[in-house]
């Protein structure tokens, strides 16, 4: 995975900072955001999950001796309005799909809509890089790289964003019965033009026989998926899910098949991130 060299430094010594302000954040913000009457969340949000996108980067230097947030600050920071980009262009998609809704955004004006959401969305991006930094950094996920890799995967990036197209057409055509593919089109679309234009992409992955960032980034969006799901069900305002065919089993406000729609998204960051800039400081394994 491209991406620059990490910094030398003592594991623990590292990121000790970082972690215990994100666990004094998520410490003060948790219980207020879900205990304080009135519409708080719209303003606790972007603190309780900045505390946990800073314990998770703390703890990767912890382990590691390096971070995102230690190898490039500002690239960090510039993650944050790249993510409320991002999930505002899936705030667009929704409003095809209708597969979510806000209770309680009602009473605020357009404006501070517009400003609270950004800041919660801001958040979405940086969770689930310094998330899959932190799986990357377990010896089990070199498991996943065999150094065999696919033969002919150079010749897939052609098929594989005509997909994307074929799917995000069906999507927008037919969005209650091809609702999935909004996680699924976005991953063949950005991919094989990362592919193509030499980026670090999961089809030249698979073609190195690595698939450490297939499993890093799918699950790390996993993970962050569970904890949006925990922190909104009692916060206000919050989300609720018009999911069709397959609304039941719910694990808080999400439908447990829902849940399978996390890895992709995690697939999709990462392409949408590398089609951005062509070298970044992430490191998985």
């Amino acid at each position: 995975m491209e991406g620059l060299k990490r910094k030398e430094g003592r594991p623990g010594a590292i990121g000790r900072k970082e972690f215990r302000v994100g666990l004094l954040l998520i410490g003060l913000f948790w219980p207020l955001n879900w205990f304080l009457p009135g519409a708080r969340t719209a303003w606790l949000f972007f603190p309780l999950w900045l505390g946990y996108i800073l314990t998770m980067d703390g703890m990767v230097s912890r382990r590691t001796g390096s971070s995102l947030l230690s190898r490039d600050r500002r690239w960090f920071a510039a993650l944050f309005p790249l993510s409320a980009a991002i999930w505002w262009l899936f705030e667009l998609f929704n409003l095809r799909s209708q597969n979510w809704a806000y209770v309680g955004l009602e009473r605020f004006p357009a404006w501070l809509y517009f400003l609270c959401s950004s800041m919660s969305f801001s958040t979405v991006l940086p969770s689930v890089l310094v998330t899959a930094e932190w799986i990357g950094s377990f010896s089990w996920i070199s498991r996943f790289r065999s150094g065999m890799g696919r033969t002919g995967v150079e010749r897939w990036p052609p098929a594989v964003f005509l997909g994307g197209v074929g799917m995000l057409g069906l999507f927008l055509l037919f969005p209650r019965i091809f609702f999935p593919f909004l996680w699924t089109s976005l991953v063949c679309l950005t991919d094989p033009l990362n592919a193509g234009r030499g980026r670090p992409s999961l089809l030249a992955s698979i073609g190195r026989g690595d698939w450490r960032p297939i499993v890093a980034f799918g699950l790390a969006a996993l993970l962050c998926g569970f904890f949006w799901e925990l922190w909104n069900s009692r916060s206000n305002p919050y989300w609720v899910y018009h999911i069709p065919f397959f609304d039941f089993w719910r694990l808080f406000a999400m439908p447990l098949p829902g849940y399978l729609g996390y890895p992709p998204f995690g697939w999709e960051l990462f392409g949408l991130t590398h089609l951005v800039w062509r070298r970044t400081p992430l490191r998985i394994g």
